[in-house]
């Protein structure tokens, strides 16, 4: 979801997309624009049949659907029909933010908060003209990278022959669930391995609690968020001001580090988001239904699959299974992990002590490995691979097992092959444990099926009834959430104590895809830099007990946001190294001034206009914006000034003489004494 908020900025601005689970913010602030995340919608894709890693004969022999209409004609078997649903024949396409509503060339920063919600980054930094930054901790690079390898292997390792693009111009016209999908044109096909690479070579890495400067005007910090590996929560903080921005966040026991609630408290503005998309069910009840679940198919004689993701909860599960496996007795079933970054991701995780738990940091230090997993891999009850056409697999795969491969979707990895081999057994079992894709949804193209299906989904993301106790905790000035967090989910409609409780006295702002937020954040103070010489200088006068006050006369100066107050009247040695440093530039700013003037009042547009028209620039533009604003545009200088009522702001493309004389032209058109 990509929602823009709007804190007393004239542009405009929308929401992008609609997805909580995959956020994606703008906030336009200060003259900045940052975004705050970049999540991936990946649901499109189960819209589409599934990709085998070998020619299926299952879904070659599906019926095509044919238009009633004679004068429309699809492509020979772009639509497929299965158990009385319709699928799309070709590559599967992802829902990417609408880039068409926003220039990603003017976002300045972009900050991630963790591993699954940065899928979208090649989206947007490639191709875009995005020139910004983008800051991410270690592990979330690292693992990000895991992700979105695997992503773009799965779909490059089964190529479609032909693209299927007429089904979108008749979308109206198809059956279910084709006929209801939003916007399909808006739709992208994956980007390609190298543009993954270009993109995460932009990131920047960070460390939890590290003050980020983003040029002069704001501090962003990530905070420890206790989702997942290296997930954080911002902070970003200007002047006074400070905003938090909560996502994937969890406050249960796990391996990661936890959450740091302290950093996120008193806030002016929480935007929160990232709430568990399984809020009915509680995942150590999961956890236990799944091992539950995996012991009853063993014994019958049957194997299980358990589609998953490359890291995560996955780790969770190895240690939780092998001790079942063990107290069960079942300590020769063999678990298969099956992933093209599967040894990458099980190397990886062991080295991370800094970004764990206590109680797993503290096993590095005896020193054990800190997850168990290391030692399955020594033991050979994990074993991994690639694929499952990997050198050693034919020999080493043996049943009844457990198998651990991608993707959730059942749309293409090697999850596509062992539901085609086990699909018509009923002594197997397929565990879905990722709520990211509605899991009958997920096997629909399979159909009919025989073996046995349980929905275990393993959501460890703040719950509401946690998020509201973290919500009082924090005390925030302002909340800001998605508006279906103030809803009961379509799943359990009558359990109302599943959405976000309103706060006394305080406000709280619904978005929903499509609106503008206005974030009710005043900017009450500006820190200011006094120079030594001048602070030396003061003399306070008491003008009643307790208070004493004192004038300065001075030039603010501002660059890269920092303001500072620099003294009208320079020193000889100043004068000297100024002289010393530019003998032919421009003189330093103070260093014109030598009388003192006060500025105040209301500028004089018309004033300007004539001042500028005598001072030789004949191409002016005069743009009215809103009534509060006009922007003048110098065509043969490159140079726009825009004056708000709160404002006057001159880019002139670095031009230091032209704005000078700019400055100039201004303060004679405002009263001063």
């Amino acid at each position: 979801m990509v929602v823009v908020l709007h804190i007393f900025c004239p542009d405009i601005q929308y929401a992008l997309s609609g997805d909580p689970a995959k956020p994606c913010y703008v906030l336009s602030y200060k003259g900045l624009m940052i975004m705050l995340d970049c999540g991936l919608s990946i649901s499109s894709v189960l819209n589409f049949l599934p990709l085998p890693l070998v020619q299926s004969p299952k879904f070659q022999c599906l019926p095509n659907w044919n238009c009633r209409d004679s004068d429309i004609q699809l492509e020979d078997g772009e639509i497929k029909e299965c158990c009385g649903c319709a699928f799309v024949n070709s590559a599967p396409e992802f829902v990417p933010p609408l880039e068409k509503l926003i220039d990603f060339s003017e976002i300045d920063v972009i900050l991630i908060s963790n591993y699954t919600n940065m899928l979208a980054l090649p989206y947007i930094t490639e191709g875009t003209g995005f020139c910004g930054t983008v800051y991410a901790t270690e592990p979330t690079l690292q693992i990000g990278r895991f992700f979105l390898e695997e992503l773009v292997e799965y779909i490059e390792a089964s190529p479609k022959e032909s693209t299927a693009r007429m089904w979108k111009e008749i979308q109206h016209q198809l059956p279910v669930p084709l006929n209801d999908v939003f916007k399909p044109k808006n739709w992208r096909h994956l980007f390609s391995m190298d543009a993954v690479n270009r993109s995460l070579a932009r990131v920047r890495m960070t460390g939890y609690d590290q003050k980020l400067d983003i040029f002069g005007a704001l501090q962003v910090t990530p905070i420890s968020s206790g989702f997942c590996l290296g997930s954080s929560n911002w902070t970003i903080v200007s002047g006074q001001e400070k905003i938090s921005y909560i996502s994937g966040s969890s406050t249960l026991t796990t391996h990661p580090r936890p959450i740091n609630q302290t950093a996120l408290k008193y806030s002016d503005v929480v935007i929160m988001t990232g709430l568990t998309q399984a809020p009915h069910v509680n995942p150590d009840a999961m956890l236990g239904e799944l091992c539950m679940n995996v012991m009853m198919t063993l014994r019958n004689g049957g194997s299980v699959l358990i589609p998953c993701y490359p890291s995560g909860v996955v780790y969770d599960l190895f240690e939780c299974l092998s001790v079942s496996l063990d107290n069960q007795g079942f300590t020769q079933i063999p678990m298969f992990f099956i992933s093209p970054v599967a040894d990458s991701s099980l190397a990886y995780s062991n080295i991370l002590a800094e970004w764990l738990s206590t109680s797993k940091q503290n096993k590095v230090y005896i020193p054990d490995e800190p997850f168990p997993h290391a030692s399955l891999v020594k033991n050979a009850k994990l074993k991994h691979f690639k694929h499952i056409d990997s050198e050693g697999f034919s020999t080493e795969f043996r049943q009844p097992c457990v198998v651990f491969c991608g993707h959730p979707s059942l749309r293409f990895g090697d999850a596509v092959h062992f539901v085609e081999l086990w699909g018509s057994n009923p002594l197997h079992t397929i565990i879905f444990t990722e709520p990211d894709f509605p899991h009958m949804q997920a096997l629909a193209p399979y159909q009919p099926l025989a073996i046995k299906t349980v929905y275990c989904p393993i959501e460890t993301s703040l719950n509401f009834q946690q998020a509201n106790k973290l919500i009082k905790e924090l005390k925030p000035g302002v909340l800001v959430i998605p508006e279906n967090y103030t809803q009961p989910p379509a799943i359990a409609p009558q359990k109302l104590d599943l959405v976000i409780d309103p706060i006394p006295d305080k406000m709280i702002i619904k978005f929903k895809r499509g609106e503008v937020i206005k974030l009710p954040l005043k900017r009450k103070r500006g820190r200011v830099y006094l120079n030594p010489k001048m602070a030396k200088a003061i003399v306070p006068q008491e003008v009643q007990p307790g208070v004493t006050v004192s004038t300065i006369t001075g030039l603010l100066q501002v660059k890269d946001n920092i303001h500072d107050l620099l003294p009208l009247e320079p020193t000889k040695e100043e004068l000297a190294e100024e002289h010393k440093s530019k003998p032919s530039g421009p003189p330093q700013p103070y260093s014109q001034l030598r009388t003192v003037r006060y500025e105040w009042g209301t500028l004089d547009i018309n004033l300007l206009l004539k001042k500028l028209a005598q001072d030789g620039f004949t191409d002016l533009k005069v743009e009215q914006g809103s009534a509060e604003e006009v922007t003048l545009v110098l065509p043969s200088e490159d140079t726009v000034i825009k004056v708000s009522e709160k404002s006057t702001e001159i880019v002139c493309g670095g031009k230091q003489s032209l704005r000078l004389k700019l400055r100039d032209l201004l303060l004679q058109c405002v009263q001063s004494f």
